[in-house]
């Protein structure tokens, strides 16, 4: 290692075993503001970057628009001067680490849309300097890091591993889940020089439970698609078995519990309305895309991606029939939702196959009501819907559960409701003729 090199990865080593590292997070949603406020916690002083002046207005007032971030951990961090936030890039001149967690939607092509990537790789371009620690964290395709950002960042006098370290560590972010937040996920890091993943494994140590080192930053981007792509294929897997239970009139859900007793090679996926969420429906596409750059076709993932993107379109069709069961047309029918958030108790709808379904219902002419404790508008091509109370019930032809938040009254659900058609098993132990399963 060179001189230079050690020189600079000590100097950003002694700061960050300090922890007066000062930490910069750019992007502050779902995944940024629990991230920095983890950093905040562990005594760094954060900078939080959103281009957004709507979120660093509600964040400087100590309001969280995160679930998983309290209002009262926010001001707790802002009071004591751990934490602010701003939409001015220039503050990266003055810090000494930089996570990115941006997001990276796909266009409709299916194809990889790294606009916000490389719009926040130019801001930071222009204030890149010597002793700098920058970590990708939005996923991405296997060789974004080296391939993408690494020519941004890397000119005259500024060689990666020597005066900058670059590190590419995949979120796994799970929205509401009380178990596993930040803190305790583990966190995989890979660098594209020993220096730079050795500089990302300490600055994640000092924050968080566990850190996972790997070999490059392509393993590092591989392994949050594997992750996907593994829930995402075995959910379409699941998905198409409900279709075939349901021709055979066998119930999936009792036929999935009973395999679910096997002590050893099953794992219990579950079926559903269509998938939801900012990684399941999306990630695996970017691995699809990238295989196809070197010639190979990702079968299982495009079938999967059929497979689930069908979902929406069998629950409609399951409404239509329960309906002509008694002699009801779908058309000029009041179909009640319950639940548009993509997964329970949480108040996140994107990709949420809610959308789909509401919007099958109203272009077939029915007239489409929701309720969700968790989200009060929606807007659709049909116009923007906003949450009623769910005693809507009682006036609907049909119910249909889509998402099984916790705060429902299903007893009461089941004794006011004509007909219920439930898309996620929320009503496993009801016995009633007005309820149909998924």
């Amino acid at each position: 290692m060179q001189q230079t090199t050690v020189r600079a990865a000590e100097a950003l080593q002694e700061k960050i075993n300090a922890r007066t590292a000062r930490v910069g997070v750019v992007g502050l949603g779902y995944v940024g503001l629990p991230l920095a406020m983890e950093f905040a916690r562990a005594g760094f002083e954060v900078t939080g970057i959103d281009i957004l002046e709507s979120k660093v207005s509600a964040l400087n007032r100590r309001e969280s628009y995160v679930q998983d971030v309290p209002t009262s951990l926010l001001k707790q961090h802002i009071d004591s001067g751990k934490f602010k936030a701003t939409t001015d890039f220039s503050v990266v001149k003055d810090l000494d680490t930089i996570n990115i967690a941006v997001p990276t939607p796909l266009r409709k092509t299916k194809d990889p849309d790294m606009s916000f990537i490389v719009a926040a790789c130019e801001e930071i371009a222009k204030y890149i300097h010597p002793g700098l620690l920058i970590i990708l964290e939005s996923t991405t395709y296997p060789g974004t890091t080296d391939e993408l950002l690494l020519p941004m960042f890397e000119k005259p006098g500024m060689k990666v591993g020597e005066d900058f370290f670059l590190c590419f560590s995949p979120e796994r972010v799970d929205p509401g889940n009380a178990t596993y937040q930040t803190i305790n996920i583990p966190k995989v890091v890979g660098g594209i020089t020993p220096a730079c993943t050795e500089l990302g494994t300490l600055l994640y140590s000092q924050a968080l439970e566990k850190v996972v080192p790997v070999s490059s930053t392509r393993v590092a981007e591989m392994v949050k698609l594997l992750e996907n792509t593994f829930r995402m294929i075995n959910i379409g897997l699941v998905n198409e078995m409900a279709i075939m239970c349901d021709q055979m009139g066998i119930n999936v859900w009792e036929v999935i519990d009973a395999a679910a007793t096997k002590p050893f090679g099953f794992m219990p996926f579950y079926p559903g309305p269509g998938l939801g969420g900012h990684c399941i429906p999306i990630d695996p596409f970017y691995l699809s895309w990238k295989t196809k750059q070197s010639g190979i076709e990702a079968r299982f993932i495009e079938l999967a991606g059929y497979i689930n993107g069908h979902m929406p379109h069998f629950v409609v069709d399951k409404v239509q029939n329960a309906l002509n069961n008694q002699s009801k047309p779908l058309r000029g029918s009041h179909i009640h939702v319950l639940g548009v958030a993509y997964k329970r108790d949480i108040d996140d709808v994107r990709e949420s196959p809610a959308l789909d379904v509401m919007h099958l219902l109203m272009k077939a002419g029915s007239r489409v009501t929701f309720s969700d404790p968790y989200v009060s508008t929606v807007r659709l091509d049909q116009g923007e819907l906003k949450s009623v109370d769910e005693t809507a019930r009682r006036d609907a032809d049909c119910v249909v559960i889509i998402t099984d938040h916790a705060k429902f009254d299903y007893d009461a659900l089941v004794k006011e409701a004509r007909l219920i058609v439930d898309t996620r098993n929320a009503l496993k132990g009801f016995k009633s003729h007005n309820i149909v399963c998924l």
